[in-house]
Formats: structure tokens, sequence, C-alpha cells
């Protein structure tokens, strides 16, 4: 099979010129067309000409999901003009950063998020503001029918600027082309295994590379996208059978989650034939399967590699499989020597295709030559091979605590955790140590109805983890604050140690 890497956008034009009322998507279960797409974008792109923002310029977009901002983003590919997704959680100082380090021409925003923007631009040089709200701003531009007939922009031209989770410092800008996302959606296509008339159900934010990923999607594998406004764990399984999906995708803790749903009818009334994505713990896959009748295809990659780098499609339990077509994989010591199969070693990256791996993060060139050397992408995560040449993922080399002389590895710890049939979702961080390096903190959000006894669950951990791997502090909490693709922002976590449990203070009295 050929992989076409040359863009997305014509792709756009050829199917809204020949069958302008095919449904690309459908938003929270209402179609709409590529000739309503198409037709947006290019009013999108007229009004960003107009305003004298041409192509290789910046623009930031702070949008939920929504029929409005498909046009903004394909209008945006279209001009040439780098989309800088924010994230809609976005505060403060953070927001301040990503608009700032940027530098956007335009800001477009949600109304109801507007306020925290125009907070976040005070005393500086700000950039013009297009508000989406009802009936007047950017809905007006997309409504305006302006034409926009340019030649779409080279494959290896600027996308997105796509910010890092940011879990452990400041966020780096991805600079993703056209080529790249092309690469993504391709990627998705034989991960998924989707084949024409498939439904993906799509929860996950546009403003993470694990929706926009998707975007280029229904052009190449002639499927429909059915969107939704934000996950619900209550309200998935219905959601899905409402919208016909033959697919779900999953990231961060998403199965977890749903596994400690309610048992309920629904959990096979359904017709999801494959759940795809990253980071499925390997207890969890046959737990899932079982219960909810679905194929698992898991697979591995980085936004700076085109987003997907392997693929499991041999069902192998606990594997990221092998690598795309376009990718090669070695596992490096520190030396920057091979590893032997079955021995840890840092994921390295390779492409036989130039432009699958990107060219580097904005404005941070220090970043960009620590991850991309001899023209290999240098991940910082850690895997291993198995007998078969799949690869195993073993989280990231920088994600982990110095506990008594050994390295505590934070996947391990917060995997064996979320076992626990009370512990919905688990965060492990390192603490200051009274004596020695650091002491292990571990964050648990119950079950809806469970009752976690810090106490008791410290017992049950410690008789399945190495001593010193068993956390000594253990904090309860409500929420954790999350980034786009799901996953906790452990920077925001409190490093106290007077706030929580503290196994050693018990075992004194």
């Amino acid at each position: 099979m050929a992989f076409d890497d040359h863009g997305f956008v014509g792709l756009l034009r050829e199917r809204a010129a020949s069958d302008p009322g095919r449904t690309y998507a459908r938003f929270n279960g209402d179609p709409v067309s590529y000739g309503r797409i198409d037709g947006e974008a290019s009013a999108f792109a007229a009004y960003l000409r107009a305003s004298g923002i041409e192509a290789g310029a910046t623009v930031a977009v702070m949008m939920r999901n929504s029929v409005a901002t498909l046009g903004v983003v394909f209008g945006l590919a279209k001009a040439g003009i780098a989309w800088v997704p924010v994230n809609a959680q976005q505060r403060g100082e953070g927001l301040r950063y990503l608009l700032s380090h940027s530098k956007p021409r335009l800001v477009v925003v949600d109304a109801e998020l507007a306020p925290l923007v125009r907070e976040a631009l005070d005393g500086t040089e700000a950039p013009a503001i297009l508000v989406h709200e009802p009936g007047g701003g950017l809905e007006a531009v997309l409504g305006s029918g302006r034409d926009f007939d340019e030649a779409a922009p080279p494959a290896d031209a600027p996308f997105a600027i796509m910010y890092t989770s940011g879990t452990t410092g400041r966020p780096k800008g991805v600079i993703v082309s056209h080529r790249m996302l092309r690469l993504a959606a391709e990627g998705v296509g034989l991960v998924s295994a989707t084949k024409a008339g498939d439904v993906l159900f799509v929860w996950e934010p546009l403003y993470h590379i694990g929706g926009a990923q998707l975007l280029p999607l229904p052009m190449i594998r002639d499927v429909v996208l059915a969107m939704v406004d934000r996950f619900s764990a209550s309200r998935f399984w219905q959601q899905v059978r409402e919208e016909g999906a033959t697919h779900i995708h999953y990231l961060g803790g998403i199965l977890q989650i749903l596994l400690k749903q309610p048992p309920s009818e629904l959990d096979r009334a359904h017709g999801v034939r494959i759940a795809w994505g990253g980071g499925c713990p390997t207890d969890i896959w046959p737990q899932f399967q079982a219960r909810f009748g679905v194929e698992i295809r898991e697979c591995y990659g980085m936004t700076e590699a085109s987003s997907i780098t392997t693929c499991n499609d041999s069902g192998v339990v606990g594997a990221v499989g092998k690598p795309m077509p376009w990718f090669t994989v070695e596992l490096l010591d520190g030396a920057g020597q091979p590893v032997p199969q079955g021995e840890r070693g840092e994921i390295v990256v390779r492409s036989s295709k130039p432009g699958a791996i990107f060219p580097g993060y904005l404005d941070n060139p220090e970043a960009t030559t620590k991850a991309l050397r001899n023209g290999a992408l240098h991940t910082g995560d850690l895997g291993s091979f198995d007998a078969a040449g799949n690869l195993i993922f073993h989280g990231r080399m920088t994600d982990s605590v110095r506990c008594r002389g050994e390295n505590v590895s934070a996947w391990e710890v917060e995997h064996v955790a979320a076992e626990h049939e009370a512990v919905e979702d688990c965060a492990m961080i390192g603490v200051a140590a009274e004596i020695g390096e650091q002491e292990i903190k571990l964050f648990v959000k119950p079950r809806e109805g469970a009752i976690v006894d810090p106490a008791a669950l410290s017992t049950w951990l410690g008789e399945r983890l190495a001593p010193y791997q068993n956390p000594r502090y253990i904090a309860l909490v409500d929420e954790f604050e999350r980034t786009a693709s799901q996953r906790i922002m452990k920077h925001k976590l409190s490093p106290r140690r007077d706030d929580c449990f503290d196994r050693a203070a018990q075992q004194r009295q």
C-alpha cells in the first residue's frame, strides 16, 4: 500500500467539488458536509489575507471542539498560516507564555474564554482578537461566502505549532508540517484498521495531536468522524451507540476510567470493533476486551514524529508493536550503543521519508539539539524488544524518583496502584526526604462511590511493590488537573508532606 505524504488541503477541495453534500463529520449528532467545511475554511482564509496575515505567520486558537473550529483550522491550513492550538483549560501565566512565545498575529477564542485571553495579554503588545460568539465575530467571518483560490501550501510548510503537555516544565512548541499531519492520519488508518464506511468516535479535543491527527482521515479512508464536545465517562457508551461508532480512541487513563464505571447493558450493546490508542496497561488489556467485546490495538508515538511511530497489529498483550513503514526504531544505552534484546534502552526513531520527523521546536535551539541528533529523534522514552521484535514501552526516562539508592519508575508504581478496585486514577511524584534523596508521594482519586483508606491501600501496595517502590505518602484528591490528552499535570501536585497519609509516621505510633 502506498502512503501519501503530500499534505491534505487539496483533498478537501477535491471532495467538496465532487460531492459537496457528503458528510465529513457529525458534531453532537448533526451532520457537517464537505461543502460546508470547505466553504467556511475558504471564507476564513480570505479574511486572514484581507487582515494582512500572510503565509508563514502564526494564529493562536483557543476553542473547544465545534463546527466553527473545523472551519478555522482548515482555513489556516489553506492560507499556509501556522495554527497554534491552545488548551481551553489554560489560565494565567501558562496562557500568557503560549501567547507570547508563539507570537500570533491573531487570537481566535470562544466567547466564554475571551476574558482569560484578554487578561493574559494585558500589558503586552497584544495581537488582534476574534471572538466566536452567536451572530457575530467569527460566525460572521465563516458565513461571509468569500472565496479563496490560492494554491495549497508546500507539504513541509508548518501546519501547526503544537505545544507539548508541559507536565514537568515549560511547554515546547513542536513544529508540525502538513506532511507530518498527513502521515499521522495515514498512521491512524493503519493502527485502527479502518475501512470505508467506518465511524470514529472523537472525544479528544482538536487542540491535542490525538484529535488533530484525525482531521485528514475521512478524506484518505472514506470514514466519518463522530465528534462530541468533550469526554464523559458516564455517557460514553450511550454516545457511541447513538453515533453508530465502529472505533474508539484512548489516551491517558481513559480505559481504566471506563472499566470502573458501573456495569451496564450498554457494555456490549454497541457496534465498536476496535479501541485504538496508547497507554493500555498489560492487566487492563484483557479485562477491557472481555467486558466490552472490542479489540485493543496499541500504538506508540510522539507529536515530534508524525504522532504514530509503532503499531501493534498482532495482539501481543503489553506491546506497542512494530514501526510504521516510514520509521525504524533503535534502543540505545547511555553511550549511544544498541542494547541487547530484552534490555531497556532509549527509544530512538529514524525515518526513510524526509520530513516525517519534525524540524525542531519553535525558538528553542537547546531543546531541538537535545532531541534531534545525527538525523534521529531521541525520544527520552524507555523501551525494550521482545523476541519477535515487538517494542515494549517502559515510560519516560525522566519520570522517576531516586529513592533509597534506586530509580523508581512512576509508570510502574502507578500501574500497580491503578489495579486497586477503589482507585479510579493515580499519579506519583518525588518529594523531599528527611534523609537521603527523595520519598515517593502517591496521589489517588477514588472511584465514584468508593472509599479509599490510605493505610489499607499502603498495606495493599506493600504486598505488590518492592519496599523501595512503596509510596511513603498517600494523598487523596477529588480530581486531577489534566492536559488535553487527559494526562495528569504532575507539576501542579502538592509536594508537601504534611497534607497526607505518612506510612513512616504510622509505623512509629
